[in-house]
């Protein structure tokens, strides 16, 4: 009986820990936080009074409930960036898409599962230009017991990047309303919330301490709002093991390239000798768009290492390197193992071709009598003033109409000289696509006003990026040399300067789901739509009913 008994209360004692690695709590408060860079004071907000904000950590299959409460003046919402939210699109938080935004003094609770998912991802608010300083780091960890498919790190290190304004971001935006011109860019690049030393003002920056022979796990996060990034440490090469939380095959570099959204996992082995390495961030942009180029630094500095020692250099890669970018997105590959399969979908009921563009539309209101815009097969997208799942769901009429067009109205050289009229058409019009479907898409660049690189991201959902090239896509050739055994999964992916790049994934998550370039610049200027995946059959196969305390619009 003693012995039983002892058995009983031990299960009792394991038992809280248990349930407790299963569900994970966290509150979010929004607030406002008087915060110092580039020798500067201003306000901004965040979460909990942090920047970058805290870290989710949960386990694959968990279940995450996030209350969220809104202590400052602007309407809030959180994405977590790269959740599939399986039936559970009421906790996907893109403002007017999947909910209505938190107003002020209003609170909701998230409430998701990560199912089948293991790695790093990001939370960052989706609504205006809140995100510059709304966002920090999701990691899921995989199940207990299961080891990682690469040699065990002996740490994990988060290192985050961001871009900061001297000025209030909000004003940034609201500049660009009134003017209808591009907005300022960026003053300069964070690394884990330091820009480090830059002219007129001196600064620490962030510091990485390593151990003589330890591996490291660097969790890289790329929370920009419009720049993509090479990141470097002087003298150490960097293996590759997962992207967007995805696993990939290992391979050796000393530069990563990531754009907006985008998360990479690598492996630093610490078996220099002891002393302090220059990190970098430096931006990439091979077009004449105008960019924050600014290199952030910070330091890897060995223990053991003298107070005062001298810096090992290194070089930041050119800002438009596109040969270092195009190595490193075609050393991308899923592991595609027999435990990590690559579900690439081989067959296509929904073949669709999108053109992305930035346009010229009139503007009364705006100082040269017109705004920059930019859309998708010539459609810039007019957000509603009711969030378009509730539309869906409660089959409110008005809202948008489900005829989003799945080739360009007007065929045209997207990549040679540009047409003449640069108007766009005004719409909220998604693309309805049936449970289980399976929807490719190829993504091509145009020179309107100027070809760039579009991070472009698809919530819901992890995509196969099977195709990408430069100039114009052809439908007959080009196809002929997808990769359709081991093609990197992501759910962000750039679409090259002057180029396409083509994707796949099954529509197997009902709901409305947005899909986007992760340049804020040009989400605010219109770059954007909303798949529509139907209910299959059955609970099941449905979206979950709407909680309770969904906020009102």
């Amino acid at each position: 009986m003693g012995s039983w008994m002892q058995v009983m209360l031990l299960a009792a004692l394991l038992l809280p820990a248990f349930v407790e690695s299963k569900i994970h709590h966290y509150k979010f408060s929004v607030v406002m936080k008087n915060t110092t860079k580039l020798c500067q004071t201003k306000p901004i907000v965040t979460v909990n009074g942090k920047f970058p904000g805290p870290t989710l950590y949960a386990r694959e299959d968990d279940i995450v409930i996030v209350r969220v409460t809104n202590h400052v003046s602007y309407n809030v919402t959180i994405h977590w960036h790269g959740v599939r939210q399986l039936r559970t699109g009421w906790s996907d938080g893109p403002a007017y898409v999947t909910q209505c935004p938190i107003q002020p003094g209003q609170d909701y609770i998230y409430n998701f599962t990560l199912t089948g998912q293991r790695g790093t991802l990001l939370w960052h608010a989706h609504i205006s230009w809140l995100r510059a300083t709304m966002h920090g780091a999701i990691v899921i960890l995989p199940k207990r017991g299961v080891p990682y498919p690469f040699p065990k790190p002996d740490k994990e290190k988060i290192i985050i990047f961001a871009e900061w304004w001297k000025a209030d971001v909000e004003a940034v935006v609201n500049q660009y309303t009134q003017t209808g011109m591009a907005p300022n860019i960026s003053d300069a690049h964070t690394i884990n919330g330091h820009p480090g030393p830059v002219p007129n003002c001196s600064s620490k920056g962030y510091t990485l301490h390593v151990d003589s022979g330890k591996t490291y796990l660097l969790r890289i996060i790329n929370a920009a709002l419009n720049d993509e990034l090479f990141f470097k440490i002087a003298g150490h090469n960097l293996t590759v093991v997962e992207v967007d939380a995805s696993y990939t095959k290992p391979f050796q570099t000393d530069t990563i390239f990531i754009g907006p959204g985008q998360t990479t996992n690598a492996l630093l082995t610490a078996d220099k000798d002891t002393g302090k390495y220059l990190i970098t961030i430096s931006p990439f942009m091979d077009t004449t768009v105008a960019v924050n180029n600014l290199t952030a630094f910070a330091f890897l500095r060995y223990k053991g290492t003298p107070a005062f020692p001298p810096t090992t250099l290194t070089s930041t890669p050119p800002i438009n390197a596109t040969a270092i970018t195009t190595k490193f997105i075609n050393s991308l590959r899923s592991l595609n193992s027999e435990q990590y399969p690559a579900k690439v979908p081989i067959t296509i009921d929904h073949s669709l071709f999108f053109t992305i563009a930035v346009g010229v539309n009139p503007c009364a209101t705006c100082a040269n009598g017109s705004r920059v815009v930019a859309d998708v097969n010539n459609v810039t997208f007019i957000m509603p003033t009711t969030a378009l799942l509730q539309a869906h769901y409660y089959n409110i009429s008005g809202v948008f109409t489900d005829d989003f067009p799945a080739n360009p109205p007007i065929p045209f050289n997207y990549t040679g000289n540009p047409p003449s009229n640069l108007a766009t058409n005004n719409g909220t019009k998604l693309y309805r696509v049936s449970y289980n479907s399976t929807v490719q898409v190829v993504i091509q660049g145009t020179s309107l006003i100027a070809p760039e690189n579009h991070p472009t991201h698809l919530h819901g959902f992890n995509f196969f990026q099977v195709g990408k090239g430069v100039g114009n896509f052809d439908p007959t050739k080009d196809p002929k040399s997808f990769n359709l055994v081991d093609p990197v999964e992501r759910n962000t992916i750039g679409v090259p300067t002057g180029g396409w790049t083509a994707i796949r994934f099954r529509a197997d998550n009902p709901g409305v789901w947005f899909f986007h370039c992760h340049l804020e610049v040009h989400t605010t200027w219109g770059l954007k739509m909303p798949f529509l995946v139907e209910n299959g059959e059955g609970p099941n196969e449905s979206i979950l009913p709407p909680p309770k305390d969904l906020p009102k619009c």
